[in-house]
């Protein structure tokens, strides 16, 4: 990829989980994202900072410094920033309603589509019962998905000798076993059930760093991924259309982009 692209320009994106402290992460690949695409609103859908990590072991590469003043650059030329902390980066909930430079901390906020939907912006660990009734097994989750990540290095450094693409291990144990897969649909419901609350037509999240986009329970569902593995994003077109990013999946040089997903109309 080179650098002399056209930068593309978004009424919105949305994203999470990059997860800054830990190792194996795709900064590189948010920084080119970033670099290419403009938009009135960057939500940052919580998990940014993996506070956890950086706790235990202080990683703070120079990519993090170019990452943050980038979007500090966007937000200084008119871009509005807002970002959303989860549960790795709970500490900034104590600055909520403040903000870091021109960067707006919010729990959870209401986004108005060009077509006039609303959708409620939260990470939604709020909704997640392991984290909120037994924080010492989100940590022991926390430790487990880790360890994959590392087992993952050394998969994809054999695939890649072998020209093959990136795989990820926790990906496909998300999609395979039950248990995960049935967790991932308690969560989903647990968000629809809060939009629907909220009178809202649809709801973005993050923190299950599982990237989709759908209508099946009578709420448009989106998930935003992550930026350890995926490299997903969510945009909203300037005719209010939403669609998934998968940045790493490349056509001619250019984001391949998951099919549109329309939401459920009234």
């Amino acid at each position: 990829m080179t650098d002399d692209r056209e930068v593309r320009r978004v009424r919105a994106l949305f994203l999470s989980d990059v997860h800054l402290g830990m190792k194996p992460t795709r900064v590189k690949q948010l920084i080119e994202f970033l670099r290419l695409h403009d938009a009135e609103t960057i939500y940052l859908v919580g998990d940014i900072l993996d506070g956890w990590r950086l706790a235990k072991a202080w990683h703070w590469p120079e990519d993090y410094n170019i990452l943050a003043q980038i979007l500090l650059d966007k937000a200084t030329a008119g871009t509005r920033v807002i970002y959303l902390p989860g549960n790795h980066d709970e500490f900034l909930r104590e600055y909520l309603g403040t903000y870091f430079g021109e960067i707006e901390l919010v729990d959870r906020t209401i986004h108005t589509s060009a077509t006039g939907r609303t959708y409620l912006v939260i990470h939604g660990d709020q909704f997640d019962v392991v984290v909120m009734n037994a924080k010492w097994l989100a940590h022991v989750g926390d430790w487990a998905y880790n360890f994959a990540l590392r087992v993952n290095i050394a998969i994809n450094w054999v695939r890649r000798r072998l020209g093959l693409q990136y795989w990820s291990l926790s990906a496909w144990a998300k999609q395979k076993v039950k248990n995960a897969v049935s967790v991932i649909g308690r969560f989903e419901e647990a968000l629809v059930h809060e939009a629907k609350e909220s009178g809202v037509h649809g709801v973005i999240c993050g923190h299950i760093h599982f990237a989709d986009m759908h209508d099946r329970l009578g709420i448009h569902y989106i998930n935003t991924g992550d930026w350890v593995e995926s490299c997903t994003a969510v945009a909203e077109n300037h005719d209010g259309e939403f669609e998934l990013i998968k940045w790493t999946e490349m056509v001619v040089g250019e984001p391949r982009r998951a099919k549109i997903r329309r939401p459920v109309t009234e």
